[in-house]
């Protein structure tokens, strides 16, 4: 896969969304916007309970939304295909925070992904380009 471009699934971490809502860095901004948006037209964007817990979370916390703001963008992510976490994906995720020396939040982040098909990860957290299992990672704002 190049550039995030193939038709394959695509699991956006939670710090991607929050680019595509802020403002702060417009470079990174517009980067996750066109990301996000030819994925989603290409209906190949997967997401999961726990990003769009975060996304709420953090962005009410941290970020100072407004909680109509996030009730917005949390619907719409709601309307994408999610990966509803259960017990084989934190089973998965014990594994992944073993077998690849991680936090436990990335390794239940992969664990997701896999579990939604996915064949990309686009995130900042984790080695860009590196396989994990059947998903590559990609941080969206690295070039090659």
């Amino acid at each position: 896969m190049k550039n995030g471009s193939s038709v394959g699934k695509a699991f956006f971490d939670t710090n991607v969304l929050f680019y595509m809502h802020s403002t702060a860095e417009p470079a990174k901004q517009t980067r996750a916007q066109e990301l996000f948006d030819r994925h989603l037209q290409l209906r190949s964007v997967v997401l999961s309970t726990q990003v769009v817990q975060e996304f709420y979370s953090v962005g009410s916390r941290k970020l100072a939304f407004s909680r109509q703001y996030l009730k917005e963008a949390v619907t719409k992510f709601l309307s994408l295909p999610l990966v509803v976490l259960g017990p084989s994906e934190i089973l998965k995720a014990i594994e992944n925070e073993e077998r690849y020396q991680i936090s436990f939040w990335d390794a239940l982040i992969l664990a997701a992904a896999e579990s939604g098909g996915a064949e990309v990860l686009f995130t900042e957290d984790l080695n860009h380009n590196q396989q994990y299992g059947s998903v590559l990672v990609r941080n969206p704002f690295k070039e090659g």
